[in-house]
């Protein structure tokens, strides 16, 4: 019996260690540091972020308010994220209705909503196609997704850490210029890869990618428009299957931080394959390991669109 509870308390131990170690190597937002001399920025969308620590570099403490793996539309910020954005020099949010919970920062001084600068589409004309109205704004809030609001977004945040921080103008300046042509190059990419497809439509589980069909000019079909949670109607579903067959449609595309479960019966019944895109809104732990950028994630999605689209 000793013997046994002995093996049973190793077993115990070396499965703690186990779990210790991988949660030592995943990788979580830089903490924020209330005593630091570095101004602190936070941001509440991935995209946003890595714009703002590819301007900064070592120069500020980038916080993003999302951690690693949540999802940006049920995300509640715990009190101590709170207090730290009380602390912030500058709070960058997304805007255009994604994330309710940054409404209180629009009478901060320090408050600043992206959405303001950018250009926006028309969510009311999407859902309206797809049937679906569940979203709070009048404006799709993905923009990120469209290279050209990405250059805004840098430019903007580069003037306001210029203010912040006028001692680092010429490195904010640099950067930010680095930072966009790599965004240049990516809108390239896409440009020439997406120029000759057989396919002209991809269908999603949910509607994140109107600016990137709107700018590389292709259709998407959604399953459950611009809300991940909205539960399809039968006549949605119906619809999605004629889409299918009628576009030749030979992937349906699903995203991390929601549930496959209706776009895999809908693949089942379809007979095609099911694969994953990133709208960018935040990353998953394992993207985070692997060292994920804006750039990469850009690019991954961009193999999958053209191998569903069936491009040169």
């Amino acid at each position: 019996m000793k013997s046994i509870k002995t093996v049973s308390i190793l077993l115990v131990l070396i499965l703690g260690a186990f779990v210790y170690y991988n949660l030592q190597k995943t990788p979580t937002q830089k903490p924020v540091e209330h005593n630091s001399s570095k101004p602190l920025i936070a941001l509440s969308s991935y995209a946003l972020y890595d714009i703002a620590k590819n301007i900064a570099g070592e120069s500020m403490n980038i916080f993003c308010m999302l951690p690693y793996g949540v999802d940006v539309h049920s995300f509640e910020p715990t009190p101590k994220i709170m207090a730290s954005i009380n602390d912030a020099k500058l709070v960058v949010y997304s805007g255009a209705g994604l994330q309710p919970w940054t409404h209180s920062f629009e009478d901060q001084k320090n408050g600043l909503d992206m959405s303001r600068y950018v250009k926006l589409l028309d969510a009311s004309i999407e859902e309206e196609e797809d049937g679906h109205h569940h979203h709070e704004s009048d404006f799709d809030p993905h923009y990120w997704l469209d290279i050209d609001n990405m250059i805004i977004a840098t430019n903007i945040l580069k003037e306001k850490f210029i203010k912040i921080s006028p001692e680092n103008q010429d490195m904010y300046e640099e950067n930010a210029r680095e930072y966009i042509i790599k965004l240049q190059q990516i809108d390239r990419i896409y440009k020439e890869k997406l120029s000759t497809c057989k396919l002209d439509t991809i269908v999603v589980e949910h509607n994140a990618f109107s600016y990137l069909a709107n700018k590389y000019y292709f259709n998407v079909s959604s399953i459950s428009g611009l809300s991940p949670d909205a539960q399809p109607s039968a006549q949605v579903m119906e619809n999605i299957m004629k889409i299918v067959k009628e576009k030749n449609i030979n992937t349906i595309f699903f995203e991390s931080f929601a549930s496959d479960k209706v776009v895999k019966t809908i693949a089942s019944d379809a007979k095609v394959e099911v694969d994953m895109l990133q709208p960018l809104e935040n990353i998953t732990q394992e993207e985070a390991k692997k060292g994920a950028t804006y750039e990469s994630l850009m690019l991954d999605n961009l193999s999958k669109i053209a191998k569903s689209r069936e491009c040169q």
